[in-house]
């Protein structure tokens, strides 16, 4: 299995935004010579803190489309998102994983307990966000819109993926996208578990925060859990979809998100010579 460190540099600095980076450059594990395209598919997370200088370098990245994976409610709990360009250049589409319905104080608590239990609650609650993003119910249709970007038959537009932190919701559709194109399942892994450098300056606020929450008030660990992103979650996120699916892109294609041809063609736009 070919494996390899992060590619160079894969965060770029957009000042007033974490968690920046290019999810480009791993080696496909099976074709010697190939690689991921890097400038196409970036992940960050919210843009709302953006300054002026972070916009400005936001546009030298020729960035087409903004998927926000964030509920509404998000959205509004933390304000618009101040403006990035000509919106004729860029197109923000909001993409919610989550419907309103799900926000309810006891879905709150469920989510809340499934991600201080480790890794396996963790698991469980990525196989919820893949469940929700690739729900026919869900009119947004988050996943299967941004695969079906990548897998245009014209050569696609970079694009940006982010909800809040850029971590849960941010780093399933990632690990798909990684996973479709060829990367092994550590490569996947250790591009996810670098959101830990990507959230580090937030980390102490977040544990503070969640540990005013009820179901955290009397267990430090698992608020501390709740910031992480350790590569034994998406390990184990990647081998409960095998186990269920037999393989990522039966998953894809059982979900309706991509047809076989769509997912060659993804391919055929995402994979290039080293």
């Amino acid at each position: 299995m070919t494996t390899q460190t992060p590619p160079t540099e894969p965060f770029i600095d957009i000042p007033g935004v974490l968690n920046f980076r290019d999810i480009g450059g791993y080696l496909i594990s099976h074709s010697p010579g190939k690689k991921v395209r890097l400038g196409m598919v970036f992940r960050s997370g919210e843009l709302t803190k953006i300054t002026d200088d972070g916009t400005s370098s936001f546009r030298k990245l020729d960035i087409k489309t903004i998927y926000d994976l964030r509920s509404l409610r998000d959205r509004n709990a933390r304000g618009p998102d101040p403006p990035l360009g000509d919106m004729k250049v860029i197109e923000k589409i909001s993409a919610p994983v989550f419907l309103e319905e799900d926000f309810s104080p006891e879905a709150i608590a469920i989510r809340n307990q499934n991600y201080g239990n480790g890794p396996e609650g963790f698991i469980q609650a990525y196989l919820s966000i893949l469940a929700s993003g690739s729900s026919p119910s869900n009119e947004a249709r988050p996943f299967a819109r941004i695969l079906s970007h990548l897998a245009s038959d014209s050569p696609p537009t970079p694009l940006l993926i982010h909800c809040s932190a850029g971590k849960d919701r941010t780093g399933v559709i990632c690990a798909l996208i990684l996973s479709l194109c060829g990367v092994s399942d550590e490569d996947v892994a250790r591009e996810y578990n670098l959101t830990n450098i990507g959230l580090k300056p937030l980390h102490e606020t977040i544990i503070t925060s969640l540990m005013n929450n009820e179901e955290f008030r009397m267990d430090a660990e698992a608020a501390q859990n709740m910031v992480l992103a350790e590569k034994e979650t998406m390990l184990g996120t990647l081998g409960a979809i095998r186990d269920f699916y037999g393989s990522v892109e039966s998953c894809v294609t059982g979900l309706g998100l991509l047809s076989d041809d769509e997912i060659e063609k993804l391919r055929q736009n995402l994979i290039v010579d080293v």
